[in-house]
């Protein structure tokens, strides 16, 4: 059989034409840490919601639980406390079990208390039942981030920061939401949601090990300071007495002139930055009439946008100075305070925006100086000590707000 000429050059041309290069794909420890990274994310997330969750439920609950509002604020209150006491305490479960035992506990912490909350009659049980569900939050916050620093990058620990960062700005709304949708008792569990991503998260925790040194802490690398600007719950605690650092070194911490001005400005920031999260939607509703649907929206775009804006304040930050660096922060708390006041609803809504930036910004820029002038070994202790400083403002600020409304 003969070839054609047409089809041997048909064929020739075939031959010559150079081959298609294939696309060149993400390396594969790339895409595993971005998987990583989100899944963590998608931990911390509910687990940061369920601090702002009950925000625009607290009249529907007293009502239904024949209390006070100002009693009823003690939902968001008993949260940071609950946040302030787990965190220590699944941090050293994790020392000794590793991330997986801290997050089969932290699980049955925020079962436990879900069940509490949905059963318990009385407001007694209903603040219990938040504890508990406090506790397994700080717990998944602390797997989160143990795990995340198996990432010598750094992704996965910004990553995780970011999802805690938008999951508790977003609870206002998903509170409000699903508490129009179901009852307001959901509003109180929202920590609940986590419980979707930890059997894939428990998967990854027993497949992969940390690979070379361990990943820098997020507030130590210039790769996740801009997620450290969005962050609203770190995981790092204090050494318990008795460790290497002992008493003594917790005194040399609390005897530092620059951890003290950090803590101190952090701890006022948290507060009125927690305490508008529960005063804001209340001025909002009672010079508006919006339900709190409505209301949970407008006000979490506004304190997700100002947690987002906070990363240039960050990048600002180095050029301004430490000195100037309070002055800003301090003026953006009471600049947040005075448009709370105001007689109409933007202003409220731009207070929240305003205080969220500074808190975030403050947690950016502050946490670095807590540990300033202080030795090496230290300095994780020191950082531990501002974030319960934060924690502090967390249950101190809606307690607050309640008792001066």
């Amino acid at each position: 059989m003969t070839t054609t000429p047409a089809l041997a050059t048909d064929r020739t041309r075939l031959r010559l034409r150079p081959r298609l290069q294939p696309r060149p794909r993400p390396r594969t420890g790339e895409g595993a840490e971005r998987r990583r990274g989100l899944l963590l994310a998608a931990l911390a997330a509910p687990a940061a919601a369920g601090v702002s969750g009950p925000a625009l439920v607290v009249p529907q609950a007293a009502a239904s639980l024949g209390v006070s509002a100002g009693a009823a604020a003690w939902l968001l209150t008993v949260f940071g406390i609950g946040m302030a006491a787990g965190t220590p305490l699944l941090a050293a479960a994790g020392r000794r079990r590793g991330p997986g035992g801290t997050l089969r506990v932290a699980a049955g912490l925020v079962l436990a208390g879900a069940a509490v909350v949905a059963v318990a009659p009385g407001f007694a049980g209903a603040l219990a039942g938040r504890a508990l569900l406090a506790a397994g939050a700080a717990g998944f916050n602390v797997a989160a981030f143990q795990l995340a620093g198996r990432d010598g990058s750094g992704r996965s620990a910004g990553l995780v920061a970011i999802g805690s960062a938008a999951g508790g700005t977003a609870g206002l709304f998903g509170g409000a939401a699903v508490a129009a949708a179901v009852d307001w008792r959901a509003a109180l569990v929202l920590p609940l949601l986590s419980l979707a991503a930890l059997v894939p998260v428990l998967r990854d925790a027993a497949a992969t090990r940390p690979t070379g040194p361990q990943a820098p802490a997020p507030e130590a690398t210039g790769a996740t300071e801009a997620t450290k600007a969005t962050e609203t719950t770190e995981t790092r605690v204090p050494e318990p007495s008795g460790t290497r650092n002992g008493g003594g070194g917790t005194r040399r911490i609390l005897a530092s002139a620059p951890f003290l001005a950090a803590a101190g400005l952090m701890l006022a920031l948290s507060t009125v930055n927690f305490g508008l999260m529960y005063a804001g939607p209340a001025r909002v509703a009672a010079l508006t009439g919006w339900g709190p649907v409505p209301i949970g929206a407008y006000a979490a775009l506004a304190a997700l946008a100002g947690a987002l804006t906070s990363w240039g304040l960050v990048r600002l930050g180095p050029r301004l100075g430490a000195a100037r660096v309070r002055a800003v922060l301090a003026a953006g708390a009471v600049l947040a305070v005075a448009l709370a006041a105001g007689p109409w609803a933007w202003p409220v809504l731009l207070g929240t925006a305003v205080s969220s930036l500074a808190t975030a910004g403050g947690q950016g820029l502050l946490t670095g100086a807590s540990a300033a002038g202080l030795p090496e070994s230290l300095r994780d202790s020191a950082v531990g000590l501002f974030n319960l400083a934060f924690l502090t403002g967390v249950a101190v600020g809606p307690a607050l707000a309640a008792a001066l409304l």
